[in-house]
């Protein structure tokens, strides 16, 4: 029997660089969260390995299978497991790639919950996370899939209380944006930590994300100007509540208290620049 399991995308609601370590990597302090935009991860079984991506952004991933999060997490759960690493895949891809919303290590996490149910293993939640950090920094948050406050280089995370209702317009032009070219091109001084009380409706939520920022904002607009755009017409539409950057971009965001405004702005939207993506979905 199938396993399918979702991978919601990650948000940034505000990504704070607060320092740098020895060996090159940024600290962050960082508040996610996950929208219902997502991939979806399949598991069935079969006698060997194999990994078949389809979805808008399939081409987008190339064809090595083996070079995908999802062809490593198998790996490394059936190596911890002591068993074969024995399944078919199907990685359905709906999110942009290289976009700053998490789309490769939810993956990697959704391909590890799918497989735990397929193969009926039953890991410890610290032995998981401690597999899923080896495939990458983001990838024990997206276990969880739910609000949690972000340390270290991404790595450290710890369960934040449950937002208030609010639905996110996600809009990305429709340009890839590697990571590392955004870090290196960052400039200025290093932000402090800022977390803070959750608060109990949306427009509480906006207030004290906008005395907090994305501090790779300025260093991606000068790689990619046009999340510049994107971000001047997110704010200039009715209801939104505030606009942001998601990690290291082209994902920008609004927020939104209703689920039916933040549907309306994305149809007037994708009327106005119908060659981006879209996406609306509540966050949790």
């Amino acid at each position: 029997m199938a396993e399918r399991w979702s991978a919601p995308a990650k948000l940034n609601l505000y990504l704070h660089v607060v320092g740098r370590r020895a060996d090159g990597y940024h600290v962050l302090d960082s508040l996610v969260a996950f929208a219902e935009p997502a991939d979806e991860v399949i598991a069935e079984p079969a006698p060997a390995l194999s990994l078949a991506v389809r979805g808008p952004y399939a081409a987008a991933l190339g064809d090595t299978a083996r070079d995908n999060l999802v062809w490593r997490a198998a790996e490394r759960l059936a190596a911890q497991a002591e068993r074969p690493a024995a399944a078919a895949l199907t990685l359905i891809k709906n999110l942009p790639v290289a976009s700053g919303i998490g789309g490769g290590s939810s993956d990697a996490a959704a391909a590890l919950k799918a497989l735990a149910a397929l193969w009926r293993l039953d890991p410890a939640q610290a032995d998981l996370a401690a597999l899923a950090a080896t495939l990458g920094a983001d990838v024990p948050v997206c276990l969880a899939a739910r609000a949690a406050w972000l340390g270290g280089i991404g790595e450290v995370v710890e369960p934040a209380p449950a937002l208030p209702p609010v639905t996110a317009l996600l809009v990305n032009p429709g340009i890839a944006l590697p990571t590392p070219a955004v870090f290196k091109a960052r400039q200025g001084p290093f932000s402090a930590p800022a977390r803070f009380a959750m608060p109990e409706d949306a427009a509480g939520l906006a207030a004290l994300l906008a005395a907090r920022r994305n501090d790779l904002t300025a260093a991606a607009v000068a790689l990619v100007p046009a999340i510049g755009d994107v971000l001047e017409r997110l704010a200039a539409l009715e209801g939104a509540l505030i606009t942001r950057m998601s990690g290291s971009g082209a994902t920008c965001f609004a927020l939104f208290a209703a689920p039916e405004t933040a549907a309306a702005a994305a149809a007037r939207l994708r009327a106005e620049r119908p060659g981006w993506w879209l996406a609306a979905g509540r966050l949790s």
